[in-house]
Formats: C-alpha cells, sequence, structure tokens
C-alpha cells in the first residue's frame, strides 16, 4: 500500500478562506457556538460539502453530516469530522483542520476516481467548546446518547437564550437523522508540548483524559471599600482567592492532575466597592478518574472553609463530568500503520483536552490524530501548527479512513 497524498495547496487555500470569517485583528478567529460568525462558517461548509457532491443533512442539535456513499451503500460507515465552532478569541487550527481535512479527503478520493466499500459520513459537530452553552461536547453527546436532545436544546446562555432557540435562528435546527457509524477519525492539534518537543509529526491518540467542571458562587456582603473597617468585611473574593491558591497547590502535588479556576465574575466589580458577589468555574482533569473525584472533594472542602472563614454564603454544583477514555487498540493501530505508509514520524500519546471523539468511542471504535501544536499552545489567538505538520497529519487521517472504508492506495 502507498500512502495517500492530498491536495495541499486545494486544503490551504479553503483553511485561509475558511478562516476569514469571525477573524480577530491578533491572527485567531472568534466563533462561538450558534453565534452569527459560527452561522457564516456552516454556510460556508455546507456550500463546499454540496459541490463536492456530498449529500448533506442537519440533525435536531444542528450536527452537519455530509455522505459520500460507498459500494455498499447499506454498509454502516466512517465518520471523520471535528468541529468549527471557536473559544472567544481563539485559534484558527482548533478543530478546522478535521473537518477541512476530511473534506479534503472525499475530493482526493473523487481526484483519483476512487470508491469505498463503505461510505463516508463527513461531520461539523455542534457546540465542542462550550464556550457559550454548558455543557461542552453538546452535539456529539447527544448523538452518542449522553445527553437528551430536548434537555440539550433547552441549554441557556448567560443572556437566556436557548440551544433550541439559537438553531431556529440561524437556521440550523434539522431533523433526526439515523447513523450507526462503523468508525469514528478525527484529526486535532494537540494542545499540548509533546510532539513539538519530541520533534515528531504525528500522534497516534491512545484515550482522553477524564474531567469535571465545577461551578460555584460565593455570597458576601457589599460596601465602602473607604470607611469599614477589615474585621467588619464579609468580601466574597475572599474565599475565591484562597480557592484558585487550593486549586493550584492541589495539582501541584501530583504528577497526573491539572486545576484551572479559569472564570471569575465580581460583583459590582467596582474599585471602591467591597465584592458581594463572586462567581467561579474549577476545571479537573486527569487520566485517572478517581484522581478527578478525589480532587472534586477536595475543591469542595476548600470552598467550604474558605466560605466560613469570612462568614460567607456559598453555592457549588458539578456541571460537567467526562470520564476518561481508553481507545481501542485496533483503531489506534490504523493511524500507526497510516503513519507508517505515508512515511510520517509519529508516536502514541494521551490528549489532555476533551474532544467529541470522548463520546463517540462509547458507541464505535474510535481514534484520532494529533499535530503538534507549537509551543503547546491552544484556545488562544496565537495558537499555531507548521503547515507541513497539517498535510503530514492529513495525510495520515486520509490513509487510516480509507483503510476503515476500504480502499487501498
Amino acid at each position: 500500500m502507498s500512502g495517500f497524498r492530498i491536495d495541499a495547496d486545494r486544503l490551504r487555500d479553503r483553511f485561509d478562506r475558511f478562516n476569514e470569517i469571525g477573524a480577530t485583528e491578533r491572527g485567531g478567529v472568534d466563533r462561538p457556538a450558534l453565534t452569527d460568525e459560527n452561522r457564516a462558517a456552516r454556510d460556508l461548509l455546507v456550500k463546499w460539502f454540496a459541490e463536492a457532491g456530498l449529500d448533506v443533512r442537519v440533525d435536531g442539535i444542528g450536527n452537519l453530516f455530509a455522505r459520500r456513499e460507498g459500494r455498499d451503500p447499506e454498509a454502516d460507515p466512517v465518520l471523520v469530522g471535528s468541529h468549527v465552532d471557536s473559544q472567544r478569541n481563539g485559534g484558527r487550527f482548533d478543530g478546522v483542520i478535521g473537518v477541512l481535512g476530511a473534506l479534503e479527503l472525499v475530493e482526493s478520493l473523487d481526484d483519483r476516481g476512487r470508491e469505498t466499500d463503505r461510505p463516508i459520513e463527513v461531520v461539523s459537530w455542534t457546540n465542542e467548546e462550550g464556550v457559550r452553552f454548558q455543557p461542552d461536547m453538546l452535539g456529539s453527546g447527544v448523538f452518542a446518547g449522553v445527553f437528551d436532545l430536548g434537555e440539550a436544546l433547552a441549554c441557556e446562555d448567560r443572556e437566556g437564550n436557548t440551544v433550541g432557540e439559537e438553531l431556529e435562528r440561524i437556521g440550523y435546527r434539522g431533523e433526526p437523522v439515523e447513523i450507526e457509524p462503523h468508525s469514528y477519525l478525527e484529526l486535532h492539534v494537540e494542545q499540548g508540548p509533546i510532539l513539538e518537543d519530541s520533534g515528531i509529526s504525528v500522534g497516534a491518540v491512545e484515550g482522553i483524559v477524564g474531567f469535571s467542571w465545577l461551578e460555584g458562587r460565593v455570597e458576601g456582603r457589599a460596601d465602602h471599600a473607604g470607611p469599614t473597617p477589615m474585621d467588619a468585611r464579609t468580601d466574597a473574593l475572599v474565599p475565591v482567592a484562597d480557592l484558585i491558591r487550593g486549586v493550584r497547590d492541589l495539582a501541584g502535588r501530583s504528577d497526573d492532575l491539572v486545576g484551572t479556576v479559569g472564570s471569575l465574575e465580581v460583583e459590582p466589580n467596582s474599585v471602591n466597592v467591597i465584592p458581594e458577589r463572586v462567581s467561579f468555574t474549577v476545571d479537573l482533569r486527569s487520566p485517572s478518574d478517581e484522581a478527578v473525584e478525589y480532587a472534586v472533594v477536595r475543591v469542595e472542602e476548600l470552598v467550604e472553609r474558605a466560605a466560613r472563614r469570612e462568614g460567607a454564603e456559598y453555592t457549588l454544583e458539578r456541571i460537567m463530568h467526562v470520564p476518561s477514555v481508553d481507545f481501542e487498540a485496533e483503531i489506534v493501530e490504523t493511524v500507526e500503520r497510516a503513519a507508517e505508509a505515508t512515511g510520517v514520524s509519529h508516536t502514541r500519546l494521551r490528549s489532555g483536552a476533551g474532544h467529541d471523539a470522548s463520546y463517540l468511542a462509547g458507541i464505535c471504535p474510535t481514534g484520532m490524530v494529533f499535530v503538534p501544536s507549537v509551543d503547546g499552545v491552544s484556545h488562544t489567538e496565537c495558537e499555531y501548527t507548521d503547515w507541513a505538520d497539517v498535510v503530514a497529519g492529513t495525510d495520515v487521517l486520509c490513509q487510516a479512513v480509507c483503510e476503515r472504508a476500504g480502499v487501498e492506495f
């Protein structure tokens, strides 16, 4: 079998044109789920899918599916894709290369006049990032049966807009789509430093860490910052400051746990008013589900003690939990064979970030292809992956999909 080679110039042209949508001044993109920018991105994808002769469908949560038939139309299809929603002021590569790489796959097959035994379904999942609506990975979670569709459609953003309302507004609330996937493959940037530090172009992902998100609020008492004595204050920000340090110390005591207090809202947020209310989030991740559960308990204790010291009230709830995932050996080996066939340097590694593949792994054999993130940076405008690595990763993705779908090169 000779290695698959894509049209790198065509992929680069698509990538650059696509990332004009929601482009930021510092070279990133801003198109969170179901915004006007996200609608424009979806519209362009649908246009390109149609031009490639794919049968495009939209399901009830807004996932996009674009089907290329195989020799056996009754065979379970191979799914391949990722997402095109972004973080606020996020990076250009995160998710996008997986969707555009999947489109390049089917166009490269067409260029060669090659059929596959199984159909191929290119997919773009809804709300992977979880920026505007929580939980994240909402579209793949509904598809995999983890989330109820009705409950997902009722999720609200901070302005009170629901997922269902926003899907209707942008024109992407579809009908149920029945797909029994044979397998799923996803190309993604690593979002960490391992590949770059090792000088390796491709990672065959063995699994994904588990994580929990907590959301809390501390209630104190607003008062004037000048006349109020220090011992007469109930400052809502003080317990949260203690929590931030506590989470950092907790994660620092373990080699396989990371913890982040990533969001704070201080009210009334005035220079001369003691904070009355602080809302916050905590993100805990580890390859070990037991380590995540231990950390959740410790964070609950941290918040309780810190609030009690200040005489403040608090609430804390877990809003998201995704168990760690081990991918099936057979599909990890498929990615490794694809890298060998295309002559790309590769290694095995585990993802430290969550992906739609976490939920797909619960319903079908699932694999991921990682490419390096320069300086390990992602979820920011300076996110960057060398284009040669994007091409190498896409070649490997395509080779792996071809093996799963039944065509040789």
